[in-house]
């Protein structure tokens, strides 16, 4: 099998190296320098392009599948919408437009689109409430990445991921020192986010569809913060309740920031199970350990 990765970040370099493991044949898509000496050093093919620019990809070869994993940099609405739709559309029409198109589309998105729950359960059925602007731009690009591939005769899939951690995004100190502010952790660790979607290409699972992408058990935060503090011998950390964490943040708050501390769901993995995607790291307690083991170490 032979998948372009577009945006060949943080997951998508994990992805090639899994593809590459299993002996099928990945190419990594960025537009830096940086980003292309990545991904020659995690040891799988590297072009550069730009995925907004149609004559940019034309240096990317012909693939079986096409994995949409570019990130916008955290910045608003406008540079997501840039990347995430502007920037999928025009990947979806020049590869669809070719002689040789693709077979399918992995698109990773985010729970972000679901909204606020109040702590309860939600899964691929949820309805979509995006709160913010950003978040409403990501769940216009679900629909793109679902419908319009259908357009050019082949699959489109939304692989939506929870909150990322692994190597380099443990954040350690953020539950460590405090304050925590009340609400669930929708987690999946850097290797099963990939792992999920490399999965989904192999088996060939889950076309036409959404596939939530979390660990599983979601955990509110006070009890992951005092579990983490326990396992690394330091005092449990200082709590808030979302009160008095808008309290403290006060007018210095954004809209933005407020709808995300009063944000609360639990992000259910049923369907990636039944899939039969067995997880590397069912739970934050085996995901955090690397992280665990290397404080005490130093």
């Amino acid at each position: 099998m032979h998948v372009a990765i577009l945006g060949c970040g943080y997951i998508g370099l994990e992805l090639g190296r899994q593809l590459a493991d299993r002996d099928h044949d990945a190419v990594g898509v960025r537009r830096s320098e940086s980003g292309i000496d990545a991904i020659e050093s995690a040891g799988f093919e590297a072009v550069r392009a730009d995925i907004t620019d149609p004559e940019s990809l034309a240096s990317v070869p012909d693939v079986d599948a096409i994995v949409f994993a570019a990130s916008s940099g955290g910045r608003g609405a406008d540079a997501a919408r840039e990347i995430y739709v502007d920037g999928l559309e025009t990947a979806i029409e020049h590869f669809g437009q070719r002689e040789h198109s693709p077979d399918r589309l992995v698109y990773t998105s985010s729970t972000g689109v679901l909204g606020d729950h109040d702590g309860d359960w939600v899964d691929e059925g949820t309805p979509i409430e995006p709160t913010t602007a950003k978040t409403e731009v990501l769940a216009e690009a679900e629909r793109i990445a679902r419908d319009r591939p259908s357009d050019y005769g082949f699959d489109g899939t939304v692989a939506r991921y929870a909150g990322l951690y692994g190597p380099d995004r443990y954040r350690l100190e953020r539950y460590l020192d405090g304050p925590v502010t009340e609400g669930y952790l929708n987690m999946i660790h850097r290797d099963d986010a990939a792992g999920s979607v490399r999965y989904l290409l192999e088996d060939d699972a889950a076309r036409g569809e959404v596939v939530q992408v979390v660990d599983d058990e979601p955990v509110e935060k006070w009890v992951f913060a005092d579990w983490l503090a326990d396992e690394c011998g330091v005092p449990e950390p200082p709590k808030r309740t979302k009160d008095q964490r808008l309290e403290d943040g006060g007018d210095d708050l954004s809209a933005a920031a407020r709808r995300r501390i009063l944000t609360s769901k639990r992000c259910a993995n049923d369907k990636l199970r039944a899939l039969g995607y067995e997880l590397e790291f069912p739970t934050y307690r085996e995901g955090y350990r690397a992280a665990i083991d290397q404080y005490h170490t130093g």
